[in-house]
C-alpha cells in the first residue's frame, strides 16, 4: 500500500522507528521524528492536510520487547506484514523476492535494476526468473522451507542476473514462509501465502574466500615433499578445479637436476620442463616435455620482469610467436591466464600458468597478489626440493663408488646383489677374497642418510676389508670393528658444536660371514644385523640360527657370538638390510617365493625379488646380496698328508712338483712354489706338531698352505751373515705375492699367495707396408 507507514512508539509514546513512507507522509526525517511524543506528530500530520482524516485507521499492536507498536494500515486496514514489506522493498542492497505457493513471483525489489527488468520477473517461476544455474536444486531448497515453515538461510547458488552482463554470479537466498495467523515456522497454523526469499550478490566475497582457500590449500601441500616434480604435482592439484580450470607448472630443466639456478631475467633459449598439468583437456605439450619459452609472449614478459600479471585471452596477439602455445589456448576454451614466474632471491625456477575457461569468472587484478603468494611458497618448496635433490645425486654417486663395482670372481661362490632404487641410504655389501679359496661376504647399514651416511659407510668397509686379511674368525673381526665405530664416534663427539653431525650418533649394523668350500659350512657373526635367509638345493628354506650382537657404536655391548652351520653345494645364501626382514620371515613369503628356485641365475633370482618386493618408502635403497655355494673343482686342487719326519720336505716337493706339471706351471713359477713349499713344510716339522698336511689351489693365483697341530705362531727374523738358519718366511716373503697364518681349534695352517703368470699375448703382426 503506497500510502501505509510505520512508527514504532516506547511505552511513553514516544517514537523510536520511523518508516520512509512516513517521511513522505509527515515531512519529517527519522532524525527529526524520533524522540517526539507520538501525538505531536499526528498533529503535525493533520495540520499539513488541513485537519482531514490523515490519522484514521490507525492499529496498534504489541511488540514482543518494547510496548507498542502502532501501525497506519492506510484506509483498507492490510496486515502490518504489507507495511513491512513496503519496507523491505526500499532497502537497496537487498533483492527481495515475494512467491505464491507455486515459487511464481509476485512482487520483486531491486532499485539496481530499471523497472522494466523488475517487471519482466514478475509471473515467471522464480528459478527462471532469476536465472540460476541448478533451478531444480533451487526449487527443492524453496520447496523445502515452504513445506516445513523451517527458513532456509544463506544458500549459495550460482545465477546469471539479467542485468549483470550475462556474467555468473554467486546469490546467497534467504528464504521464509508466509502465512496468516500468529507466529511462523513449523508447527505455526494459519493458511500458507508463499515465500518471502532475499537474494544477496556475494560474488565478490565468494571470490575473496575462494582466493584465501586457494592460497590456504597451496600453503598446507606444497613443500611436504622433497621431489620437485611431486611438489608440482601438488600446486595444480591444489588449484585445479577449484580455484582455476586448467594448470601447468613449468621448472627450469637444471632445476631439476639438482644444480643451482641462474639469477633473472631468464636467457632467451634456457629450456624449461613441464613438471606438472591438470585439466580436462589433454595438453599440447605434455608433462617431461622440454622447450625453451619463445620471445614476443606473456609467458617470456613474466620471466623476464618476474611479475605476476592477469593476461586477457580474447586475442592473442602474440599466437605468431608461440602457435603451438595458442592452439592450446584456443582447443581449452580460455578466457583469461594468471602467470606468476616461480622466483627466489633473484634467482628463476620456473613459471606457474593458470587458465579459466567457458563460464568461469575471469582473473582480476585482485588475484594477482594471491598468485604471487602462492608462486613464493611453491618457489621455496622446489628450491628445498632441488638442493635434497643435489644432495641426493652427490650422496648417491658417493654410494655407488664405495661399493664394489664390479666383485671379483672367487672360486667356489657365485655372488649377485640387488640395491633398491632410492638411494641416499647407508646400505653396502661386499664380497672378499680370503685365503685357502674362502669368501667373505659382508652386509651392512648406518642409520643415517645422505652424505653422511655414505661417509660413514666408507669408513666401516675400509675397515673390514682391512681386517679380513688377517685371517680372524668372524666374530673375532666384529670386535674390532665395534672398537673402530667407538673410535669413529669419539672423532664425532670432538667436532664443533656448530656442525650437525656433532649431533648425531654413528648407529650401524653388520654381518661377516666366512664360506669355506673344503668344509662345506658357512661361519658368521651378527652385529645388530638380522640373520641371513639360507635356500638349499631341495629349494627348502630357513633363517640361520644367529646369536645377534648389539649394533655398532653402541657405548655398552657385550661379546659378540658366532655360529656356524653346514652349507652344501648348491644352496643359496641371501643376506639382506633390515628394511627386508620381515619380507624374509615365513609369515611374508615374499623372498621365500622370489626363490623358490634357486638354480635360476642370480640375476633372474635379483630381478625377481625386485619384482615380489612393494615399493614402499621403508624399504627403498636397501640391498641384498646373493651367494650360491658350490664345490671346489677336484681339479683345481690337491691335499696330501706328510710324514712327520725329515722326509716330509722331499715328499713335499716332489708332489708339488707333479701337480704343478699337470697344471703346466713349470719354469721360475714352479721353482718358486717348490722352495716356498720347502721351506713351510720344513718350518712345521721342526716347530709344529703333527699331523702336517700340504694343500695346493689353483684359482686367481696358486696357493700353497701347509696345516700342523701346533698354535704356536710363526715369525719373520733377519737372519744374520753366518746364521745356518731362520731365513725361511723372509724367502718366503719375497717369492710369494702374499702369506699369512689362520688358526683353528685343532691348529694352524701357514699359507702364502702367488700370481700367475701373464699369458703370452700373439705376436703383433707386421704393419702393411702401402703396396
Amino acid at each position: 500500500m503506497a500510502d501505509a507507514f510505520l512508527m514504532v512508539v516506547d511505552g511513553a509514546g514516544t517514537v523510536t522507528g520511523w518508516s520512509p513512507e512516513a517521511e513522505r507522509r509527515f515531512g519529517l526525517t527519522s532524525a527529526e521524528a524520533e524522540g517526539r511524543r507520538m501525538a505531536d506528530v499526528l498533529a503535525r500530520g493533520r495540520r499539513s492536510e488541513g485537519g482531514g482524516k490523515g490519522a484514521e485507521g490507525l492499529r496498534l499492536l504489541p511488540l514482543e520487547g518494547a510496548d507498542w507498536e502502532v501501525r497506519a494500515a492506510g484506509q483498507d486496514g492490510t496486515a502490518l506484514g504489507r507495511a513491512l514489506l513496503d519496507v523491505l522493498f526500499t532497502q537497496g542492497h537487498v533483492r527481495v523476492y515475494v512467491l505464491d505457493p507455486d515459487l511464481t513471483v509476485l512482487r520483486v525489489s531491486d532499485p539496481t535494476e530499471d523497472g522494466a527488468v523488475a517487471d519482466r520477473r514478475v509471473g515467471r517461476p522464480f528459478g527462471d526468473a532469476a536465472g540460476f544455474e541448478d533451478r531444480r536444486r533451487v526449487h527443492r531448497y524453496l520447496k523445502e522451507v515452504l513445506d516445513t515453515g523451517t527458513p532456509g538461510v544463506e544458500r549459495s547458488f550460482r545465477a546469471r542476473p539479467e542485468s549483470r552482463g550475462g556474467r555468473w554470479r554467486t546469490i546467497s537466498l534467504t528464504a521464509s514462509r508466509l502465512q496468516e495467523g500468529h507466529g511462523a515456522g513449523p508447527g505455526a497454523e494459519g493458511r500458507i501465502l508463499g515465500l518471502a526469499v532475499c537474494a544477496t550478490d556475494i560474488t565478490e566475497r565468494t571470490r575473496r574466500q575462494g582466493r584465501d582457500e586457494a592460497l590456504a590449500a597451496v600453503r598446507e601441500k606444497v613443500g611436504s615433499t622433497l621431489d620437485v616434480e611431486a611438489t608440482c604435482r601438488l600446486l595444480v592439484d591444489a588449484l585445479v578445479p577449484g580455484y582455476a580450470d586448467v594448470g601447468t607448472v613449468e621448472v627450469v630443466d637444471s632445476v631439476l637436476r639438482g644444480e643451482n639456478p641462474r639469477t633473472g631475467p631468464l636467457d632467451r633459449g634456457v629450456p624449461l620442463r613441464r613438471g606438472a598439468y591438470a585439466g580436462s583437456e589433454a595438453p599440447a605439450h605434455p608433462v617431461g616435455d622440454v622447450r625453451a619459452v619463445p620471445p614476443g609472449t606473456p609467458y617470456q614478459r613474466a620471466l623476464t620482469d618476474l611479475r605476476a600479471r592477469v593476461v586477457p585471452l580474447a586475442e592473442l596477439p602474440w599466437a605468431d610467436a608461440d602457435p603451438a602455445r595458442a592452439r592450446s589456448v584456443r582447443s581449452i576454451g580460455a578466457h583469461s591466464m594468471l602467470l606468476a614466474p616461480l622466483s627466489l632471491r633473484g634467482a628463476v625456477l620456473g613459471l606457474i600458468s593458470l587458465y579459466r575457461c567457458g563460464d568461469s569468472e575471469p582473473f582480476t587484478e585482485e588475484d594477482v597478489p594471491a598468485a604471487a603468494a602462492m608462486a613464493s611458497r611453491t618457489a621455496l618448496g622446489i628450491d628445498n626440493a632441488r638442493r635434497y635433490v643435489r644432495e641426493y645425486t652427490i650422496a648417491s654417486t658417493l654410494q655407488r663408488r664405495l661399493l664394489p663395482q664390479r666383485p671379483a670372481a672367487q672360486p667356489a661362490v657365485e655372488t649377485g646383489h640387488l640395491l633398491l632404487p632410492g638411494g641416499g641410504s647407508g646400505c653396502w655389501f661386499d664380497t672378499i677374497s680370503l685365503s685357502g679359496a674362502r669368501t667373505g661376504l659382508v652386509i651392512g647399514e648406518v642409520a643415517e642418510h645422505g652424505i653422511h651416511a655414505a661417509t660413514a659407510m666408507g669408513q666401516l668397509r675400509t675397515a673390514i676389508q682391512a681386517l679380513a686379511p688377517l685371517d680372524l674368525e668372524p666374530d673375532e673381526l666384529l670386535a674390532r670393528l665395534y672398537d673402530t665405530a667407538a673410535r669413529l664416534a669419539e672423532e664425532r663427539a670432538q667436532l664443533p658444536p656448530s656442525d650437525p653431525l656433532h649431533r648425531e650418533r654413528l648407529t650401524a649394523t653388520c654381518a661377516y660371514a666366512v664360506y669355506d668350500p673344503f668344509a662345506e659350512t658357512c661361519t658368521i657373526a651378527s652385529a645388530g644385523h638380522p640373520a641371513p635367509l639360507v635356500v638349499g638345493p631341495d629349494s627348502r628354506s630357513y633363517i640361520a640360527g644367529l646369536p645377534v650382537g648389539p649394533p655398532l657404536g653402541t657405548v655398552d655391548r657385550e661379546p659378540v657370538a658366532a655360529s656356524t652351520f653346514p652349507l652344501r653345494e648348491g644352496s643359496l645364501l641371501a643376506l639382506y638390510s633390515s628394511a627386508l626382514q620381515s619380507h624374509a620371515e615365513p609369515s611374508s613369503g615374499v623372498l621365500r617365493q622370489a626363490f623358490a628356485r634357486p638354480e635360476r641365475p642370480l640375476r633372474e633370482l635379483c630381478d625377481e625379488a625386485s619384482y615380489v618386493l612393494p615399493d614402499t618408502p621403508e624399504i627403498r635403497g636397501a640391498a641384498l646380496l646373493l651367494a650360491r655355494t658350490r664345490a671346489m673343482p677336484a681339479d683345481r686342487y690337491g691335499a696330501w698328508e706328510l710324514p712327520y719326519d725329515k722326509t716330509a720336505p722331499a715328499t713335499a716337493r716332489r708332489l708339488t712338483h707333479k701337480r704343478l706339471s699337470d697344471w703346466q706351471l713349470d719354469g721360475d713359477t714352479g721353482e718358486a712354489t717348490e722352495l716356498i713349499v720347502s721351506e713351510l713344510v720344513t718350518n712345521a716339522v721342526r716347530y709344529g706338531r703333527p699331523p702336517v698336511e700340504l694343500r695346493l689351489i689353483l684359482d686367481r693365483g696358486l696357493t700353497c698352505e701347509i696345516r700342523d697341530g701346533s698354535t704356536t705362531a710363526p715369525h719373520m727374523k733377519y737372519a744374520g751373515a753366518v746364521d745356518e738358519g731362520g731365513r725361511g718366511l723372509f724367502i718366503i716373503s719375497q717369492l710369494a705375492t702374499l702369506w699369512g697364518t689362520r688358526y683353528a681349534s685343532e691348529g694352524k695352517t701357514v699359507w702364502s699367495e702367488q700370481a700367475l703368470p701373464e699369458p703370452e699375448s700373439e705376436q703383433a703382426l707386421p704393419e702393411p707396408d702401402g703396396e
